[in-house]
C-alpha cells in the first residue's frame, strides 16, 4: 500500500508541475513584476475558460497531493 501511494504521489507531483506551468501568465508588463500583481489581486477579475479550468485542476491536484502525503506519513509512522 505504501509503495502504491508513494508512486501515486510521484506521478501526481509531475502532473501538478505540468498543470502549474500550463497556467496562462498574468503579467502584462515589466511594471507588473515590481508591483507584485496587486492590481490583479484587487481587480476582482474572474477567471474564464481555460484559465478557470487550470486553476480548478491545480487546486484539486494540490489538495489530493497533500492528502496523500498525510496518508504516507501515517503509514510510515506504523500506527
Amino acid at each position: 500500500m505504501y509503495s502504491f501511494i508513494l508512486g501515486t504521489v510521484i506521478v501526481l507531483s509531475i502532473v501538478l508541475i505540468i498543470a502549474i506551468l500550463m497556467q496562462p501568465s498574468k503579467q502584462n508588463s515589466a511594471a507588473s513584476a515590481f508591483s507584485g500583481g496587486a492590481d490583479q489581486l484587487f481587480g476582482k477579475q474572474k477567471a474564464r475558460g481555460f484559465e478557470a479550468v487550470m486553476q480548478r485542476a491545480t487546486a484539486v491536484l494540490s489538495a489530493v497531493w497533500i492528502i496523500l502525503l498525510f496518508v504516507l506519513v501515517l503509514l510510515s509512522s506504523g500506527k
